[in-house]
This record gives structure tokens, C-alpha cells and sequence, in this order.
């Protein structure tokens, strides 16, 4: 690697953002692909009729993820990122074939379940802050923030493509090839983690640090809501324009395609300004803002495909930056030896986040209606802003300190 006062990212360090957000990708679009199509699917099979098991089956990975991402990181801290990245792949690929198989809706949430087993979040993120230098390291996150970014958007465009060939099954074959794909990456492309010091041996000592951390904390909050809100989104978006807009399942990439390219044109001269330009606390508050400030639109909207388009190329900006800026701050809060288990308890949050929205935007749909998911998605995304605003961020540290402080 080169000098620390160089300014170039280095080849091994592009090698291992482009790779790592590459395996990122492959796992989220599997993921991320039946939410634009489940919830019109679910009718046509045993169970789907009930919205509370449609929210569950798409937010059931996430429970999983939400018990198992802390011991993952852990793990990984101790053992080495490239095994437990693998093995948890592998278990991806058996939930997607469980649930390929599946003619009921149990069946399905079993499969996801199973998904979500493989809980390598925090391994992929902290495995990418080993391999870059801070001065590179909001890139490295701003490419595997904006890879997930990007796949959440391409399965908004592509599954109603891919369900109208495919079917539901399909969809789930297609997420075990992609997991192997990602395998594949991890085994030949990724470079080699250097070696890092001694996991401590008190892991409760650890997490009492993390979880005591008022930086930390504040963070795992901002990815709670981020993904509560995304996942009641998607409980009611695509059945409202459907419903609402008059637009086909497979039609519905025409709403999603242009959103996802105005806000990529968008998200990076943001993230430059906040890193580069010295902003980064307006950047990050004006996203959280920009995010509450598209919820009543969006669900006041949802019958004007061009007005629905516009508050969701807002979305999108919001998204993307705030998936990117959260864990390159987390990566430079605290030291490599804990690093694992911080971005674990991050990556939990966001996990329960997502088995939350999921679930409790089923609860809401099927005990009220689309309007009552929008009222609780601009509530949780307010919330956030009075904490943001109330308790702001400080720029990120230009290097991480011996041990995670207050």
C-alpha cells in the first residue's frame, strides 16, 4: 500500500472497493428483488392473502440478520473476514433454494429466514475499512453504499421484468446463482485481509464500549429508521401504483428507472462536498430532512406516476447518502481490533429496522390503510431529524483513535 500521506487511491485499494462492492451487490439484489413483486404475488399462493405473513416473508431475513450480525463480526474479528463472509454466503444460497421450492407462504418466510442466517454485513464493511486508508475510506463506503443503492433500484426495474418471466420461483434460483457469484469474488478477486490485532477476549466488555457510545448509538438509530422506512415503503408503493397509477407490475420500471438516475447524478457531487467540501454535517442533516420531507408527498401522490417519480428520485438521494456516510464515519470512530463488532451492532439495528418496517407495515395495511403506513414512515424519519438536529454529528475523525471513546 502506499504512503498514508499519498493522495492516490491505490490499485489494491480500487481492487478492493469495486470487489467487496461487487459482493455487496450480488446479496442485496437477491435480497432486494422479490420486494417490488411479493406483495402482488403473495395472493396466488397458500397464506398470501394475509398482508401481516406478506410483510413478514419480506422482512423475515432480516430477523435472522438482527440476532446473528453481532456474533458475525465478532467472529470475524477472531476467525478472519474471508471465512465467515463465505460461510454465511453459503447459507444464503440454501435459504434461496428453500424458498424457490416453497408453495406456501410459511414456507417462503423459512426460506428467508434461512437467508438472513448468513448475516456478513458487518464482516464485508469492516473487511473494507481493513484494506483502505482513512483518507480513501468514505470512498470505499460511498461505492458499496451507492452498490446497494444501485441494486435496490435495478430490483425495482428489474424484477417486474424478471417475475413476468421468471415467476416468484425463478426469482429465488436467480438469488442462489448470484450468491455464488459473490462467493467466487470473495475467494479469487477480494485481496487477502491483513493481519489484525487480537480480538479482545472480553466480548462483553466490547459491546458494553459500543453500545455506550453516544456517536455510535446515534449512528445505529440513523440506520434503524433509514431501513424501517424503506421497508414500509415497499410493503404499499408498488400495489399503490398499480392500484392508484394504473401501471402494470411489469411496467413499473418506467417509475423507478428515471428516480434512480436523477438521484445517482445527484448523490456523488454530495458526498464529494461532504468530504472533500467541509460539509459533511449539512450534507448529512439535509439528507435526514430531504427523507421526512418525502413521505406525505410521496403517499399524497401515488396516483400521479410523474409526481410519484420526482418524490422518489428524492428518496433515492437521501438514501444513498446517508447508506454511504453511516459506516465510513462508524469505520473511523473506533480501532480495527473492535471494528467487526461495531459495524455489527450497526448492521443489527439495521437488520431490526428492516423485520420491523416490514412487519408492522403489514400490521398497518391490512388494520388501516396506505395512508396510515405514510404517516408512520414521516413520524419515524421526524424523529430522526429532531435527534440529528438536537444532537448533530461531528465531521469524521482523520484517524481512528486507540479505542472507541465518547
Amino acid at each position: 500500500m502506499p504512503s498514508p500521506e499519498s493522495n492516490a487511491m491505490s490499485p489494491a485499494e480500487r481492487r478492493a472497493g469495486v470487489s467487496l462492492s461487487a459482493i455487496f451487490a450480488l446479496r442485496m439484489l437477491g435480497l432486494f428483488l422479490i420486494l417490488p413483486v411479493f406483495a402482488v404475488h403473495a395472493p396466488t399462493i397458500a397464506g398470501g392473502d394475509n398482508t401481516i405473513l406478506v410483510g413478514l416473508a419480506m422482512g423475515a431475513y432480516a430477523l435472522t440478520q438482527t440476532f446473528l450480525q453481532i456474533l458475525f463480526g465478532m467472529a470475524s474479528d477472531r476467525y478472519g473476514r474471508k471465512p465467515v463472509i463465505l460461510f454465511g454466503l453459503a447459507l444464503f444460497v440454501a435459504g434461496s433454494a428453500v424458498a424457490a421450492l416453497a408453495t406456501h407462504i410459511y414456507v417462503i418466510i423459512a426460506g428467508r429466514v434461512l437467508q438472513g442466517s448468513g448475516a456478513i454485513s458487518a464482516a464485508v464493511t469492516a473487511l473494507a475499512a481493513d484494506l483502505t486508508r482513512d483518507q480513501h475510506r468514505t470512498k470505499i463506503m460511498a461505492m458499496i453504499g451507492s452498490s446497494i443503492g444501485l441494486m435496490f433500484a435495478f430490483s425495482m426495474v428489474a424484477a417486474p421484468l424478471l417475475y413476468a418471466v421468471v415467476g416468484m420461483s425463478g426469482i429465488f434460483w436467480l438469488t442462489a446463482v448470484l450468491a455464488l457469484g459473490a462467493m467466487a469474488l470473495t475467494i479469487w478477486v477480494v485481496p487477502a485481509a491483513p493481519a489484525i490485532q487480537a480480538a479482545p477476549t472480553r466480548t462483553d466488555g466490547v459491546l458494553r464500549d459500543i453500545l455506550r457510545h453516544r456517536s455510535l448509538m446515534r449512528l445505529n438509530f440513523g440506520v434503524f429508521t433509514l431501513h424501517f422506512i424503506q421497508m414500509m415503503m415497499w410493503i404499499t408503493l408498488p400495489t399503490a401504483i398499480k392500484t392508484h397509477g394504473g401501471l402494470p407490475v411489469a411496467e413499473h420500471w418506467k417509475v423507478y428507472l428515471p428516480a434512480v438516475l436523477l438521484a445517482f447524478a445527484v448523490m456523488i457531487p454530495a458526498i464529494i462536498a461532504a468530504e472533500r467540501g467541509g460539509r459533511f454535517k449539512l450534507v448529512y442533516t439535509a439528507s435526514v430532512a430531504l427523507l421526512a420531507f418525502v413521505q406525505p408527498g410521496l403517499y399524497a401522490w401515488a396516483g400521479n406516476i410523474w409526481l410519484t417519480v420526482l418524490w422518489l428520485t428524492f428518496f433515492f438521494i437521501a438514501f444513498n447518502i446517508l447508506e454511504a456516510m453511516q459506516p465510513s464515519l462508524i469505520s473511523r470512530i473506533v480501532s480495527p481490533e473492535i471494528k467487526g463488532a461495531a459495524l455489527g451492532v450497526y448492521n443489527t439495528l439495521q437488520s431490526v429496522g428492516i423485520f420491523l418496517g416490514s412487519f408492522i407495515g403489514g400490521w398497518i395495511l391490512r388494520h388501516f390503510n396506505e395512508s396510515a403506513v405514510g404517516w408512520c414512515c414521516g413520524a419515524a424519519a421526524l424523529s430522526w431529524l429532531a435527534l440529528t438536529i438536537a444532537c448533530p454529528l461531528s465531521p469524521p475523525p482523520k484517524a481512528a483513535p486507540a479505542r472507541c471513546q465518547t
